[in-house]
């Protein structure tokens, strides 16, 4: 009798298959027209216009322009950065150490993806992993199986095109369930899972190598030096992308003292509502223990109602900013809301506000990012010696920033590596570089052997012998 996880063996089988004559057959240019067709699968704007309202439509996440924006936007970015990166034979030559790299494809990958970006997470793990000469196996959430079978639709009528094999871009049916991922967790060559830190520790333990990232929690500081308007700015077009599904939506703002006032006034000019009570909106919100699902990435009207803040806070409000000084689990407002929600902490000064930052952190997303609005570069270093994080974003809208942006040097991504902070075995943003595996080539180079005294001379002259 055939179960569910025989469904998921017998699709690794083939994936197995599809990627065996990928790479034996492989060229740079087939790896790059698979990619280019997957791209354009969810680029081409029917299409992407169609999985956005479709996502929308069955997750309950989100709104359909910004992710029209974002399937857009990170889809083009990470073609952009993939555009002329050798990722098939021969990649790097090193005639100083002898050694020749060439580029091998890990075989195949398992990847988990959320219903918070049912269209674009998949789009970009498949890229990634087709540009390298892999096939891939994705997992949707529940709620996202419906956009997940769209974009592969639209994947393998691309793939049509240009005679590409459809088992190399496939997707576990739903329903979904623990025993299929499980199956797929255990028996694939890599695993990358972005969403549910349940399913990140499954990962992990899953005795197959692992991609898996950490939890978002993100923490703003807005110091005295800061162009207040222009952070404002940001923040807002930022914490309201989306209705703030991203793991990059800023989730507290902690603003210096000298400039609070001066912040708010300028954070309620772009559409931030500021309320008093946390205590009123922490019943709201988290009313059973769990975070209300009639506020999760919700439109603001929708969570002002949710809230119970109907004439409390300007019908046009953008997002709630709610004034909080509680840290760790007895004051859920200092973790992710998932929501138009931002708590705002009040600090001494600048040592005040790092020291609130790093608290919130080690509470919360540990390892992810955090962010400084400044004219006072040294600040940035400062935040990047002392708190326990992957990424210091710098005067940007944050979301849109920390996943790579076309005016700052980070990879393309939708999945971002935490360190060991966030209990992750990378810190940069998830990319090609991770779907990629080498053969060294080593050839032997004239010695390179020191005397020990070139090696321990300071060192003695300091300590002695």
């Amino acid at each position: 009798m055939s179960t569910d996880t025989d469904a998921v063996h017998a699709m690794i089988a083939r994936a197995r298959a599809a990627q065996a004559e990928y790479e034996t057959a492989g060229s740079q240019a087939r790896y790059d027209r698979a990619a280019a067709a997957a791209a354009w699968a969810i680029m081409e704007p029917d299409r992407n216009r169609a999985l956005a309202e479709l996502a929308v439509k069955t997750t309950g996440l989100g709104n359909v322009p910004d992710k029209i924006i974002k399937n857009h936007r990170k889809t083009l970015g990470l073609m952009r950065d993939i555009q002329n990166v050798p990722t098939y034979g021969i990649i790097r030559e090193d005639a100083e150490t002898g050694i020749t790299e060439i580029a091998r494809p890990i075989g195949v990958i398992g990847a988990v993806v959320p219903s918070t970006n049912p269209g674009a997470t998949p789009a970009n793990n498949v890229i990634n992993a087709l540009k390298c000469g892999n096939a891939i196996i994705l997992s949707p959430s529940p709620k996202g199986v419906p956009t997940c079978e769209l974009l592969l639709d639209y994947i393998h009528a691309e793939f049509a095109k240009i005679g590409e094999n459809p088992d190399l871009v496939q997707m576990i049916p739903g329903p979904g369930s623990k025993d299929k991922t499980q199956a797929l967790l255990e028996n694939t060559d890599t695993i990358v899972v972005t969403g549910s830190q349940n399913n990140v520790k499954r990962a992990y333990t899953s005795g197959t190598p692992a991609l898996a990232v950490g939890a978002g929690n993100v923490t703003v500081i807005v110091d005295e030096t800061a162009d207040l308007d222009a952070a404002a700015d940001k923040i807002r077009a930022s914490k309201t992308f989306d209705n703030a599904t991203s793991c990059s939506s800023e989730n507290a703002v902690v603003v210096v003292d000298a400039v609070y006032d001066a912040f708010v006034a300028a954070m309620a000019a772009n559409g931030g509502a500021l309320v008093h009570d946390d205590t009123a909106v922490v019943a709201k919100l988290w009313p059973d223990g769990h975070l209300n699902r009639a506020a999760i990435a919700q439109d603001a009207d929708k969570l002002i109602a949710a809230l119970d803040l109907d004439g409390d806070v300007p019908a046009d409000a953008k997002y709630i900013a709610v004034e909080t000084t509680g840290i760790g689990p007895d004051h859920p407002l200092s973790g992710e809301k998932l929501s138009l929600v931002l708590a705002l902490y009040r600090a001494r000064d600048f040592d005040d506000a790092l020291d609130i930052t790093r608290r919130i952190q080690l509470h919360l997303g540990a390892g992810h990012s955090v962010g400084l609005h400044s004219t006072d570069d040294t600040r940035a270093v400062t935040l990047g010696q002392a708190i326990p994080t992957s990424r210091v974003i710098v005067n940007q809208a944050h979301c849109f920033a920390t996943g790579g942006a076309f005016n700052n040097g980070m990879p393309f991504s939708l999945s971002m590596g935490c360190g060991s902070w966030g209990g992750n075995s990378i810190d940069d943003n998830l990319h090609w570089k991770h779907f990629l595996q080498t053969t060294k080539i080593v050839r032997e180079i004239p010695a390179c052997e020191p005397e020990v005294a070139d090696i321990f001379a300071d060192y003695w002259a300091q300590a002695g012998a």
